[in-house]
């Protein structure tokens, strides 16, 4: 099954809409930042889809679109076509340092395990320009969207990590296991596949570690807070 079979294709239409709900409120937040901006850097793409909307709103904008798991790189330039102002690369290495202006990394540290989100914002760090921003997306995994999230993974797929009694009740009362498996989504690339036992407010300040906070921000409404099952940290990196 693709990635966007289970995302923007899911059968539930709850979910797509949050899938693209995701898309635009970080493109609402970077849109704040776009002037004079030459590149911007989809950090873990995924299958493009958002990178397919930064060329439509950074219109003379240089796209970098990384992405390391083979599988999603393929469905990238499979969707978008070999569009002239996007690079494709799976190695952070070709990313020159100080070379962005703005990231959007979405719905990816909550699948990396403790050495690779450290290498991960070392490498944010490293590529960002001096004044670049970064718009980081991640999932509410504790508390009531921790409640509604399980009763959905347990209609789907009861007994599984994520879909247990046991653990979703500890993520609803702020406790998330820690046990969480760790497989590869290519060989080499560790991965956490669900969700669950991942805790925003620890990365949080893991972030404050590498970035100066600038806004932080729920989705897919904002007004409601912690009731929402997404949030976002705009932040710069610290020098």
């Amino acid at each position: 099954m693709s990635y966007s079979e289970i995302t923007f294709a899911d059968r539930n239409p709850i979910k797509r809409w949050l899938q693209r709900s995701r898309l635009e409120t970080a493109l609402d937040l970077g849109r704040n930042l776009k002037s004079g901006v030459l590149t911007v850097c989809d950090f873990g793409a995924g299958n493009g889809e958002l990178c397919r909307l930064l060329i439509r709103d950074f219109s003379n904008a240089k796209i970098l679109c990384f992405e390391p798991a083979p599988s999603l790189m393929a469905e990238a330039k499979e969707l978008l076509g070999g569009h002239p102002r996007v690079s494709f690369l799976s190695e952070t290495t070709e990313i020159d340092s100080g070379s962005v202006d703005i990231l959007f990394c979405l719905e990816v540290f909550e699948h990396l395990p403790v050495d690779e989100m450290q290498a991960a914002l070392l490498d944010i760090q490293r590529i960002l320009k001096p004044e670049g921003m970064a718009v980081i997306g991640v999932p509410v995994e504790i508390g009531v969207p921790a409640a509604y999230k399980g009763f959905f993974r347990m209609a789907r797929r009861y007994g599984s990590f994520d879909a247990t009694p046991r653990n979703v009740l500890s993520a609803v009362i702020g406790v998330p296991p820690k046990d969480r498996p760790v497989a590869e989504i290519s060989p080499g690339l560790r991965f956490h596949f669900e969700h669950m036992g991942f805790d925003f407010r620890v990365f949080a300040k893991k972030l404050s570690e590498f970035f100066l906070m600038q806004k932080r921000t729920y989705s897919p409404v904002p007004l409601f807070g912690f009731l929402m099952p997404e949030i976002y940290f705009v932040v710069k990196a610290k020098r």
